[in-house]
């Protein structure tokens, strides 16, 4: 594929799985920031992100009990394309009855979301402030704090013209990042980065945690966190992949039963491959509510 407001669709030969691979002939691919900057940058080989399609055929070294499963998961390269090559460790089975576009937000927002509250070592009845709050992550974040038992969820985004969409998320209260945040909380969950990481650090409670889970860097200033013994943790699922694949399995598994129970809702606006453009503008002007899926077929 080449990009523009326009993208155009090239043919190539459909790539065959080497060891630990599976060829998956994709269904719908997820659209981010990350993606959209490679996109401008002409960077088309680099798309990695999520998917979600059924698994066309496999490495020699894989048992073939994959062959048709519907998964989804995360790619390394090409994931607008007909058919992408992914690694079984970074790819779940989708439950029967689950819809393509829940499962796609789920698998991957729904694991980084699932993973920074466990990481911020979060307890039922504690506060919880959110920044990007209405992202693919961040929406669900919002939820699951709330299905845990936060006793105030705290939504933090760049316009007041979200509040409407989080609130329905199951936010407390919405704040834009140009006001005050209000009282001081327990946990904070960073996925813009940049200035909001030592905004997020300042608006902890003593003992407060804040987990940094954005690629947008910034830096904290050590001795603000000192008098409250509050901590900065970063967060990323790469290493977890490679170390502690039982934990992911697990945390998958509570974040399937949550959807099955209706505690999850995945916000998404589904365009075919040929409105890739007007996606990538809604990304660019910070309008995308939840998270943009582009149907491949």
């Amino acid at each position: 594929m080449q990009f523009s407001s326009n993208p155009a669709i090239i043919e190539t030969e459909r790539p065959a799985p080497g060891p630990g691979q599976l060829l998956i002939r994709t269904e719908l691919a997820g659209l981010g920031l990350g993606l959209v900057r490679m996109l401008k940058a002409g960077k088309l080989s680099e798309l990695g992100g999520e998917m979600v399609g059924t698994v066309a055929a496999v490495g020699a070294d894989l048992s073939p009990e994959w062959l048709g499963k519907r998964v989804g998961g995360v790619v390394f390269g090409e994931v607008y394309a007909e058919y992408v090559l992914a690694v079984p460790q970074l790819i779940t089975e989708i439950p029967e009855g689950v819809d393509a576009a829940d499962a796609l937000v789920v698998v991957r927002g729904g694991l980084i979301a699932q993973g920074v509250l466990k990481t911020s070592r979060f307890a039922a009845g504690e506060s919880v402030l959110i920044t990007g709050a209405a992202s693919g992550t961040g929406h669900l974040a919002v939820q699951l704090a709330k299905a845990l038992g936060a006793s105030r969820v705290i939504a933090a985004v760049s316009s007041s013209g979200k509040a409407e969409f989080l609130r329905e998320c199951g936010a407390d209260a919405v704040v834009t990042y140009d006001e005050p945040w209000g009282e001081p909380v327990d946990v904070v969950l960073d996925g813009v980065g940049g200035d909001l990481v030592q905004r997020g650090a300042d608006a902890l409670a003593p003992h407060g945690r804040l987990v940094a889970f954005s690629a947008g860097g910034g830096a904290v200033d050590a001795g603000s966190l000192l008098a409250g013994l509050k901590t900065v943790t970063g967060f990323s699922v790469g290493l977890l992949s490679r170390t502690r694949l039982d934990l992911l399995d697990s945390w998958r598994a509570e974040l399937w039963e949550l959807l099955a129970a209706g505690k999850l809702r995945p916000r998404h606006t589904v365009l075919p491959l040929e409105r890739l453009g007007e996606g990538v503008a809604l990304i660019e002007s910070r309008r995308n509510l939840g998270r943009l899926v582009v149907r491949m077929a």
